[in-house]
């Protein structure tokens, strides 16, 4: 435990930062749109930041962890030894410091499909998050709505933090596209 605190020291700093960062009335305005629109910044912020299966947490980036085939690449575990975010890692953070605590999502996809209120495509927000299936796979990622179809999401071990323009017609994302929540606190 004492290595694991000690390798998140910087990101816990960097972490902290951005989350003061997001503005005094970001959620004491109570405002949806406010809100959302503070989740979008944080993540704008994480872009670049390493993923790591089962990292990050409301605190920030976290180190990560090896299960089953996640967390490898290329037949080596770099989970262990990322300090990062997975998809869900990312989304629990963001809520969570924009809401000011307000929102806490669990760290699992599915679990923040049900913590929040269905949401039409043609009716997203900032901030909304946007899952994804396969037709042989529940749930399987989750992403930020960034407006204008764009998503900011950690993708897989081996990628960073990125924004796509356009994850409805991306070839991978699009035909996957789930569903929406608009997560509640």
């Amino acid at each position: 435990m004492v290595e694991r605190r000690q390798l998140l020291c910087g990101a816990l700093l960097v972490a902290a930062t951005a989350a003061a960062d997001v503005g005094p009335g970001a959620a004491s305005a109570g405002a949806v749109e406010d809100v959302g629109s503070a989740v979008v910044a944080l993540a704008q912020r994480q872009i670049g930041v390493p993923y790591a299966w089962g990292g990050g947490d409301r605190l920030g980036p976290g180190i990560g962890y090896c299960e089953d085939d996640n967390g490898y690449l290329d037949g080596v575990c770099q989970g262990e030894s990322t300090i990062g975010f997975d998809c869900s890692g990312l989304t629990l953070y963001c809520w969570y410091a924009a809401s000011r605590g307000a929102v806490q999502l669990g760290h699992y996809t599915v679990a923040q499909y049900r913590k929040g209120t269905p949401v039409p495509r043609a009716e997203l927000r900032a901030g909304d998050l946007l899952f994804f299936s396969r037709p042989d796979a529940p749930l399987h990622h989750v992403g930020i709505h960034a407006g204008g179809g764009a998503m900011i999401h950690a993708a897989h071990t081996g990628t960073l933090v990125a924004r796509l323009e356009n994850a409805f017609a991306d070839p991978l994302w699009g035909p996957q596209f789930a569903g929406a929540v608009r997560p509640t606190g």
